[in-house]
């Protein structure tokens, strides 16, 4: 039986003193995490585990070298987390997985339901790939060679939450400990050990390739000459991890996805499919001015994936992104995308309220109001388009300024979309996780 590795996380930049995380009154993220993944630790202990316990003065990357480094077959290893949402009526457990792979899918949820056993009457927000998070990835998730898994137990900004998990830190535990243990037995019994990696086979662009890759826990490696033939160049992008195995190196396929490579996987065949053809020029991906390519009903089934009560009230949403966003020269399919950022999948819960129809968090030229009021759904959309090309471009309007903060921009400061982070959002990852939200949506409308 393999060991088990926990790390309580806590923000993951720095240690307990420097970096507390999620801070609610008199408790933060890292004192509750810490202690239950003690608890955790010694229930599996007590019941004969191997656990090694993650030391809380590391950092999120040093965290993942300290696992990689000591990690051998049959090991596995989980992150235990807290999560906040400006909602306070927001709450629930979820693990996430690395995403297109079934099975940590399957042990995620084997993870999961065992806490929630213990918690009847808890809420559970599923096991869900790392793409559906903000950034679009979870390093906890890729970067750890083992299989691993990130938990967040609920949301310490939701008093019933935070009060099961100060009150009931013990039944917690024994539910993690439950799903962890389970999870290391149904890995050890179904795994090989590395020296016999199982071989799949590899589709480009809907041929087969000629060599073939390995599967190691679960995840599609290919070959990274294969890499080199997609004209991808990976010194640039240091995080995406490589393995050696029989003299041939390998990545991650899933890692692609941040190339604007489509990864898939057909488990008949046991084929990892890859397309490199995009239906968008790749150079014009994150351009705010140009056209969008998602139809109207493909964004409203992204929108139906995420937030499966918008059909009711926001049915002609996306028709109006389209439209407004097509006479303004302006990307909707960024608009779009930026407004799933903003208004969580329409279910807002911030400052801004639904009846506001303001859909991108604009403030008020009123400095005694916080955001902005518009009279329907399209002047809102026809506002955000605004001020998106206020930022991107220095050509006028076409319709009359709806927008009530377009004239203290500077116009053309940012026409790609990353250059919105620091300007309409303080967060320095704003547009990255404007971009994850896009490739998502390309990817459900198959255009990657």
């Amino acid at each position: 039986m393999g060991r088990i590795f926990i790390s309580a996380g806590h923000g993951g930049t720095d240690n307990e003193l420097l970096d507390p995380g999620v801070v609610v009154g008199d408790t933060t993220e890292a004192q509750e995490m810490i202690q239950i993944r003690d608890l955790v630790v010694a229930e599996l202990r007590s019941r004969g585990f191997d656990v090694l316990a993650v030391p809380d003065d590391l950092g999120l990357v040093q965290s993942i070298d300290w696992i990689n480094a000591r990690g051998r077959f049959g090991d596995v290893a989980i992150e235990i987390n807290a999560d906040a949402y400006t909602n306070p009526e927001v709450r629930g457990a979820s693990v996430y997985h690395i995403a297109n792979n079934q099975e940590r899918r399957r042990h995620a949820e084997l993870v999961l339901f065992a806490m929630l056993r213990r918690l009847p009457g808890y809420v559970s927000r599923g096991a869900r790939p790392d793409t559906t998070t903000a950034v679009g990835r979870l390093a906890f998730c890729r970067w750890v060679v083992l299989p691993s898994l990130l938990m967040q137990v609920g949301f310490l900004t939701n008093p019933e939450d935070l009060r099961v998990l100060q009150t009931q830190r013990n039944d917690v535990a024994l539910g993690i400990a439950d799903g962890l243990a389970s999870w290391s037995r149904a890995l050890t019994q179904g795994s090989t050990p590395d020296s016999s990696y199982p071989l799949i086979d590899i589709q480009l662009n809907g041929s087969p390739y000629g060599d073939r890759g390995i599967l190691v826990n679960g995840n599609s490696y290919i070959p990274v000459a294969l890499v080199d033939q997609l004209g991808i160049d990976l010194s640039s992008a240091p995080d995406v991890r490589r393995i050696q195995h029989h003299n041939i190196v390998y990545i991650k396929a899933i890692d692609l996805r941040d190339f604007n490579i489509s990864v898939g996987w057909e488990k008949e065949t046991r084929t990892v499919t890859l397309r490199s053809i995009l239906t968008i020029c790749p150079g014009a991906l994150d351009r705010i001015m140009g056209h969008g390519n998602v139809r109207d009903m493909q964004l409203l089934m992204f929108l139906k994936a995420n937030n499966e009560n918008v059909v009711e009230t926001f049915a002609n949403l996306p028709k109006y992104y389209r439209e407004e966003g097509s006479v303004e020269g302006v990307n909707y399919d960024i608009a779009f995308s930026q407004m799933c950022l903003e208004t969580n999948f329409l279910q807002f819960g911030g400052e801004v309220l639904p009846e506001q129809y303001n859909f991108a968090s604009l403030a008020s030229a009123n400095a005694e109001e916080v955001a902005a009021t518009f009279p329907s759904q399209r002047v809102g959309v026809r506002a955000h388009i605004q001020h998106l090309k206020a930022y991107a471009s220095q050509e006028p309007l076409v319709y009359e300024q709806v927008d009530p903060r377009f004239t203290f921009v500077t116009r053309g400061v940012a026409p790609l979309v990353d250059q919105l982070s620091g300007r309409w959002s303080a967060d320095p990852g704003y547009g990255s996780k404007i971009m994850a939200i896009l490739k998502r949506l390309y990817e459900s409308a198959d255009l990657l």
